[in-house]
């Protein structure tokens, strides 16, 4: 295939991948590009496929590993292979052709490039070796000759120069664990990493060795001295759920206590207007009830046990009054004031006194 027919695939992936593709295909494993790095790579893609028309191989492969950078998605990769294979860097073709390949949309429009992507890899892959990298634990960083190839488990084959390669797993909370393997031009090396948790200082204290090359905890040898045995630590119970039951009952007394005020404050007003209209009846009769006469003697009786009932209703109604505010602010103390759990006996008690003169409430308990 000519040059500029190659360079003419390159257009038209670029051209079909935005939007439908970027949007089918999932994104590398590091992170997927935001939209204004996606158009800024779409940018970088498509003056890097005018310079690869162009022979110039060597610059649009710059371009391309910035539009890689910003969005490493099937399209740059597809392209990226295409130009490494051109300037005969079968390693890096054959890495961003297989991940073209492996992340490849379901679209009509790019199908007939998938064939071409196949065979470069084929050709790519046959001058290169591939090592198949497995780590027990996931998350580990693997490095293939001191380079960073990603993190276990890998996505699939990390393709390398024929000959010798360090392989070397890495994790923070692990030993490290390394093989040497060699591979051919055209083969495929298996390294599987076991990592094993790194040791605590308790546990590296137990290994310790002595002059003697023996064990501390041998024959002959003096263990390490053991602290005093740690003192159990009592669970602390779990603070008890505060009871609202008295809550309730304080408010409802409360309102009643209220309620009856407002009652006897109503009543009494009314009997009122009673002794001012009986008041009057006397007046108009001519007559007082200091000195009452025959006539009234009666009127001034009834006025007199009148007044009394207003004195009574009253000291009903403030009595009332008194005791709903006692009740309330108990309920309130009650249900606000922290308490200390500790040399607490029982739940508080409320004890409420009432008499004709006044009202009251104790509550007794621990906060």
């Amino acid at each position: 295939m000519k040059c500029r027919s190659v360079a003419l695939l390159i257009s038209v992936a670029t051209a079909v991948a935005a939007p439908d593709i970027a949007a089918a295909q999932p994104a590398a494993p590091e992170a997927s590009a935001s939209a204004d790095a996606a158009k800024r790579a779409d940018a970088l893609v498509q003056k890097a496929g005018r310079l690869y028309s162009d022979g110039q191989y060597q610059d649009a492969e710059a371009l391309l590993l910035m539009a890689w950078e910003l969005n490493p998605t099937f399209d740059v990769a597809y392209n990226l292979g295409n130009t490494e294979y051109k300037l005969k860097k079968y390693k890096e073709a054959a890495q961003y052709l297989s991940f073209a390949l492996r992340h490849w949309p379901l679209l009509k429009g790019v199908a007939k490039l998938r064939p071409r992507a196949e065979q470069w890899l084929a050709e790519s892959r046959a001058q290169v070796g591939a090592l198949k990298v497995s780590v027990t634990v996931a998350g580990a960083e693997v490095l293939v000759d001191g380079k960073n190839v990603g993190r276990a488990p890998l996505e699939g084959e990390v393709f390398v120069d024929p000959g010798e390669h360090r392989v070397e797993a890495r994790h923070l909370d692990y030993e490290p664990s390394s093989q040497t393997v060699s591979v051919a031009k055209g083969g495929t090396a298996e390294v599987k990493l076991a990592i094993t948790p790194v040791r605590s200082e308790a546990q590296a204290s137990a290994g310790v060795k002595t002059e003697g090359g023996g064990s501390a905890t041998g024959a002959g040898g003096v263990g390490p001295v053991a602290g005093p045995p740690a003192v159990p630590v009592e669970p602390q119970p779990p603070p008890e759920k505060r009871n609202w039951v008295p809550v309730i009952a304080l408010g409802a007394a409360s309102a009643v206590g209220l309620g009856v005020g407002l009652g006897m404050t109503v009543a009494g007003s009314n009997v009122l207007d009673d002794v001012h209209a009986q008041r009057q009846a006397i007046r108009d009769a001519g007559g007082h009830c200091k000195t009452p006469l025959a006539s009234v003697v009666a009127r001034c009786a009834e006025l007199k046990n009148t007044g009394e009932r207003v004195d009574t209703l009253g000291h009903v109604a403030g009595a009332a009054y008194v005791a709903s505010g006692v009740l309330a602010a108990a309920a309130l103390a009650y249900a606000f004031w922290p308490r200390d759990n500790a040399g607490a006996e029982g739940e508080p008690r409320v004890a409420i006194t009432a008499h004709p003169l006044g009202a009251g409430a104790v509550v007794l308990g621990t906060w």
